[in-house]
C-alpha cells in the first residue's frame, strides 16, 4: 500500500509541477471544441458547444491515460524503475501505483476543462451527473491506463513509443464520435468505428453530460449517443459494460506483462543504440 501512495503521489506531484504542460492541456481542447462545434453544427445537436465538449473531455482522459507508457518508458530507460523494484516493493504493488496514477492525473485534467465548460455552454439539472460524471472518467482512466502500461511494457523505448503512441490516439480520437459525429463518417471509416473502444467511452460519458439517460433507444441513435450496427442498437449501458471489459483484460494482461518484463536488462544507451539502428 505505501509503494501504492507514494507512485501515486509522485505522479500528481509530476503533473503539478509541469505548469506549461498543463496550461497547454487545457487550452488545446477548446480550440477543437470551437472549431468543430462550428463546422459540424446541425439539427439534431441541441447544444452543439455540449455535445463537443464532452467529447473533448474524454478525449482528454483518453490521451492523458495513455502518457502513462510515456512516463513509464522513461522511468525504465532512466533506471528508476529498476532502483523500485530492487526495494521490498512488489511488482503488482508498482502497476497499480502506475496506473492510478495515471488514471487520477487523467481525471484532473478532465475535471478542470469540465469546470470551464461550465462557464460556456454545459449545463447540469440534477445534483447526481457531476458524480456520475465523475465516476466514469476515473472508470475510463483506469481502462486506458491499463491499455498504456501494456503498451509501455512491450514498447520500451522512448522514440518507438512516440510514433506508436500517435498511431493509436489518433485514429482512436478522431473516429469515436468526440470531433466528428459517427453519422456524418464514411460507410467504411463507420465500420473500423465500431470496432474503436473509444466510440463506446464518447457515447456513454457524452450521455451523461448531456443528461440523456432518459430517452429511448431509438431517440438516443437519434441524438448520436448510441450506436447502431445494422439494426443492432448499443446502449450506452452497453458501451460502458463493453469498456468496462475491455479494461479488466487489459488490466490484467498489463500486470502480466509488467511483472515479467526483465528491467535488468534496460538501460539508455541500450534503447538509444535500438533507437538508432532500428
Amino acid at each position: 500500500m505505501n509503494t501504492v501512495l507514494a507512485l501515486w503521489i509522485r505522479g500528481l506531484k509530476a503533473f503539478i509541477r509541469n505548469k506549461t504542460g498543463l496550461i497547454f492541456s487545457l487550452i488545446f481542447p477548446f480550440f477543437f471544441v470551437y472549431v468543430f462545434g462550428a463546422i459540424f453544427k446541425n439539427d439534431f445537436i441541441e447544444n452543439p458547444i455540449a455535445y463537443m465538449l464532452s467529447g473533448v473531455i474524454i478525449t482528454t482522459v483518453f490521451e492523458s491515460s495513455l502518457n502513462l507508457a510515456s512516463s513509464t518508458v522513461d522511468d525504465m530507460v532512466s533506471g528508476f524503475m529498476k532502483e523500485v523494484l530492487v526495494s521490498p516493493a512488489k511488482r503488482i504493488a508498482v502497476a497499480m501505483g502506475q496506473i492510478l496514477s495515471a488514471a487520477t492525473v487523467s481525471t484532473l485534467q478532465g475535471i478542470l476543462i469540465l469546470v470551464i465548460g461550465l462557464f460556456i455552454g454545459i449545463k447540469f439539472t440534477h445534483w447526481t451527473t457531476p458524480l456520475y460524471i465523475l465516476i466514469s472518467m476515473i472508470s475510463i482512466g483506469i481502462v486506458f491506463s491499463g491499455v498504456g502500461l501494456f503498451m509501455a511494457t512491450k514498447v520500451r523505448n522512448g522514440q518507438t513509443f512516440q510514433i506508436v503512441k500517435t498511431a493509436v490516439t489518433m485514429p482512436l480520437t478522431f473516429l469515436s464520435g468526440a470531433y466528428i459525429p459517427l453519422s456524418m463518417l464514411p460507410g467504411t471509416l463507420r465500420y473500423v468505428a465500431y470496432i474503436n473502444p473509444m466510440t463506446y467511452a464518447t457515447a456513454f460519458f457524452r450521455m451523461i453530460v448531456l443528461e440523456k439517460t432518459n430517452l429511448s433507444a431509438v431517440e438516443l441513435v437519434k441524438e448520436g449517443l448510441a450506436i447502431d450496427i445494422n439494426g443492432f442498437i448499443v446502449t450506452p449501458v452497453m458501451s460502458f459494460a463493453l469498456i468496462l471489459i475491455i479494461g479488466l483484460v487489459f488490466l490484467l494482461l498489463s500486470t502480466i506483462s509488467f511483472v515479467k518484463t526483465d528491467f535488468s536488462r534496460l538501460n539508455r544507451s541500450a534503447t538509444d543504440a535500438n533507437a538508432l539502428w532500428g
